[in-house]
């Protein structure tokens, strides 16, 4: 049963909290409130759950949720990309001074940021030879790391440093934008890479052998949990909390590379992180709420503390958006993440065509082939739907218009 309130819908859940949905004005599939409810089951579940207007059936949990725990994280609920965010600049730069052919800034983008796969399908986005700036950002890393490794040396045959400053595959990507008044921005979508995804499949397997023997009855096996004091609990927060910082160490690593070779492309000077937001948008992290101290996961959520700035990408050819933290308790300080699939990847290269997407993405500097027909802007909710979901969640501050997309 669900409850129409003044901002956002109730549902309530037989014997579990209730799901408070900022889905007003937007689609959700039933999958994705079953999804929900089954979470909302759990007896570490503090409160209720916040679904934003983004939200989607994910693997493991919902995506766009946010579950705060008590004494206890999820770790399928943070999923494998864990630290996935974004990043976004504004420079000096105004439209007129981009040059008229955008290939050559794409170019340069490309060579400068290791990315995508290659023809057999394996992650070719790594570094043969990590440069200087590589190699500085991963020694603040890496002895956090070798500790983490002490323990389970199995992530030590991981892309760790060869993956810091890289960006993925999927829907990560690099932008170069305009904003409302024509100023250019930079803005990068990517997380913890190869590393991340080790640590998360790791702990999640572990997570699921451990709930065999003291979790019964869960309503799904990715909700298999860890309890503080239990014997993977402590090592799980070191663990995701270095994947995390790896996350932020690597949209600021590309970032600084990706500017660098913007600047060797565009004729005139300028200045950049005029204004700059790193935020992540799958992660897990302690936080107070309603006097309680827990666990919040958000899996494709963003938080928007009252003040805090954060961002929230449309999907390719679809404007994005810099956001204010409104502080709303009752989504726990939460905004989405984005737009939110409305199909699966699979679905959308079968109902969709070539020809489709070159007209969708009319006027942006990026790739139209086959490969990328999964990230069609249809594929996706109406960001403005999906905006006006959540105007007491967040302000909007800046609208973005890509002009340049690389795609992972």
């Amino acid at each position: 049963m669900e409850r129409l309130m003044k901002n956002y819908n109730e549902m309530e859940v037989a014997g579990g909290v209730p799901v408070k949905m900022w889905t007003q004005g937007v689609p959700v599939e039933d999958e994705a409130r079953k999804q929900l409810m089954n979470a909302a089951k759990l007896p570490v579940v503090f409160k209720h759950i916040a679904a934003m207007p983004d939200v989607h059936l994910g693997i493991g949990a919902t995506v766009g949720s946010v579950i705060p725990t008590l004494k206890a994280i999820i770790p399928a609920a943070v999923g494998v990309d864990i630290g996935c965010g974004m990043m976004a600049c504004k420079t000096t730069l105004r439209a007129e001074d981009l040059p008229d052919n955008l290939g050559p800034l794409r170019s340069a983008i490309e060579a400068a940021v290791p990315h995508g796969r290659n023809p057999k399908g394996r992650d070719e986005g790594a570094w043969e030879n990590p440069p200087d700036m590589v190699d500085a950002a991963w020694a603040t890393l890496e002895t956090d790391f070798t500790e983490i490794c002490r323990d389970y040396p199995k992530l030590k045959n991981t892309n760790n440093h060869k993956h810091l400053g890289t960006l993925g595959t999927g829907n990560h990507f690099i932008e170069v934008c305009l904003d409302e008044v024509g100023f250019v921005w930079f803005m990068l979508h990517s997380g913890s890479r190869g590393v991340g995804n080790a640590i998360g499949t790791m702990f999640i397997e572990l997570a699921k052998k451990d709930a065999m023997q003291h979790q019964a009855n869960l309503p799904d096996a990715n909700l298999a949990y860890f309890e503080e004091g239990a014997k993977y609990f402590g090592d799980y927060v070191r663990a995701v909390g270095w994947a995390q910082k790896f996350a932020e160490t690597n949209r600021e690593v590309m970032m600084r590379r990706v500017i660098s070779a913007a600047k060797k492309v565009i004729g005139k000077k300028f200045e950049s992180h005029i204004e700059a937001v790193n935020c992540h948008h799958n992660y897990v992290q302690k936080e107070t709420h309603f006097g309680q101290d827990v666990f919040v996961t958000r899996k494709g959520a963003v938080s928007a503390k009252k003040g805090q700035m954060g961002i929230i990408p449309g999907s390719m050819g679809a404007r994005s958006y810099i956001v204010r933290g409104k502080g709303n308790p009752e989504s726990f300080e939460s905004c989405s993440h984005g737009a939110g699939r409305t199909m699966s990847r699979t679905e959308a290269k079968r109902r969709f065509t070539l020809k489709d997407h070159r007209a969708a993405t009319e006027g942006v500097e990026c790739r139209k082939d086959k490969d990328v027909i999964d990230e069609i802007p249809m594929a996706y909710k109406d960001i403005d739907a999906v905006m006006a979901a959540q105007q007491d969640l967040v302000e909007v501050v800046h609208t973005l218009k890509q002009v340049v997309c690389v795609k992972g």
